[in-house]
């Protein structure tokens, strides 16, 4: 197992949450391919965006987990944090993460992060999210996502 993908299985085994990271050969950096890999749907497919919120030079990172078949309306977060969100950079992703886009985990991350889930995760028994790499990913329970991370649950799909 690559390093970030063994620095999150310890933490998975810290927190007790009875997972396994598995890593595949090809690519789960996408939820289309994350969910093909692991042969289940999208929607299942824990997205890990991360965005830079205020001004750019103080930014602070403010994480929203959706379900892979949502997009995040981002004025229904601004809502929540009251500033405005900007597309963070990889390198600020990095920074504040500890992890490249594409296999950034829900939790151990660099440092403290704002964190918001989507509502539409819980509808779930299962849901899968990133094992720290672009090819890893782990099973859990969505009430246990939200337990671990710490993050608020909250509406935020664009609407169709």
């Amino acid at each position: 197992m690559k390093p970030a993908a063994q620095k999150v299985q310890q933490i998975i085994d810290e927190l007790g949450l009875n997972s396994q990271i598995v890593e595949f050969s090809e690519s789960t950096r996408t939820s289309a391919e994350a969910a093909a890999a692991i042969g289940t749907s999208v929607a299942q497919i824990c997205k890990s965006i991360l965005f830079a919120a205020g001004d750019k030079e103080n930014a602070i990172p403010v994480m929203v987990i959706a379900s892979g078949a949502n997009r995040i309306d981002t004025h229904k977060v601004q809502t929540h944090i009251g500033q405005k969100l900007h597309k963070a950079t990889p390198e600020f992703v990095r920074e504040k993460t500890g992890y490249a886009i594409g296999g950034v985990p829900p939790f151990a991350h660099a440092q403290p992060l704002t964190i918001f889930i989507d509502q539409d995760l819980l509808a779930f028994e299962v849901v899968y999210a990133a094992g720290g790499t672009p090819n890893a990913i782990f099973p859990l329970n969505p009430a246990d996502l939200v337990k671990v991370t710490g993050g608020a649950v909250i509406d935020c799909r664009v609407d169709n």
